[in-house]
């Protein structure tokens, strides 16, 4: 039974820190498109912004399962790995918009939330989940 306890215990302090990590991913996406995020998705209904937020969800939650994977044995180097590569993947996935922005003609945030589909945005998904997969790659 104590195992069980314990592992609930260590289950809920990784969650609490995915989760803390994924909030800030949302922050991070509302900050670098203009206007509010939530309003785009939820009542406009917005799929390029979905998309958008989605890759980044998708990719703070791989960097996370892979910290947590890989020093499970230890729980406190666990947490800080988790919370280190999880704001690391943070940091990198908006310098790499920014990078994507300054090479493509427009301004990629306005066309990230436009009404109407664009391709920009399945490409600004992937460069999200290839960052997030550089970085998993890269916990050992």
């Amino acid at each position: 039974m104590h195992d069980i306890v314990n592992g609930l215990g260590v289950a809920a302090a990784f969650g609490a820190v995915g989760v803390v990590l994924l909030l800030l991913g949302v922050g991070l996406v509302d900050a670098l498109t203009p206007g509010k995020l939530g309003h785009q998705i939820w009542v406009e209904r917005n799929r390029n912004a979905a998309v958008v937020l989605s890759s980044a969800l998708i990719g703070i939650g791989g960097i996370v399962f892979t910290a947590i994977m890989s020093t499970y044995d230890d729980f406190g180097k666990g947490l800080i790995a988790t919370a280190t590569f999880g704001l690391l993947g943070l940091v990198l996935m908006a310098v790499a918009f920014w990078l994507l922005d300054v090479v493509t003609p427009g301004k990629l945030g306005a066309v990230l939330v436009d009404p109407e589909p664009h391709p920009a945005v399945w490409v600004t998904a992937s460069c999200n989940v290839a960052v997030a997969a550089i970085i998993a790659a890269s916990i050992v």
